[in-house]
């Protein structure tokens, strides 16, 4: 439903639209772990992924690197799972719009695994530069 009671040139708001200030911060956590809670039962990209960041981050404090090779080894992991999260939900939107094949649908999803993909070969990356000189010396 959208608030009718606007003024000229105001845009509509939906009556979802949560509360500003401090009284939006624990129903924001609420649709959060909501939105964890969905993505774990949901998605197998997702739970393979939480199970590759829980490995990484074992591995990272196992590793002689320093503090911010670490954080930045763990870093990546989570960014792969904040781009796997935002594409689920691009899937989940196009997939509530039409489950019928369209090619703008097509390039939707396309887009968002290619960015999950992008995310992965940064982690890859990333973590091959840190562990280079470990392994094969500077």
């Amino acid at each position: 439903m959208i608030n009718t009671e606007q003024s000229a040139g105001e845009q509509p708001v939906s009556e979802f639209k949560s509360k500003s200030g401090l009284k939006r911060i624990f129903p924001a956590l609420v649709y959060s772990m909501a939105g964890f809670r969905a993505a774990w039962r949901g998605e197998h990209a997702f739970r393979q992924e939480v199970c590759a960041f829980i490995i990484a981050t074992f591995a990272a404090f196992m590793l002689p690197v320093m503090p911010w090779e670490r954080l930045l080894m763990i870093g990546v992991f989570v960014l792969v799972l904040i781009v796997e999260l935002i594409n689920s939900a691009i899937e989940a939107v196009v997939d509530r719009v039409s489950l019928e094949r369209n090619s703008l649908s097509k390039n939707a999803k396309d887009f968002g695994s290619a960015a999950v993909l992008l995310t992965l070969m940064l982690a890859g990356v990333t973590w091959l530069v840190i562990l280079w000189p470990l392994f094969f010396g500077r």
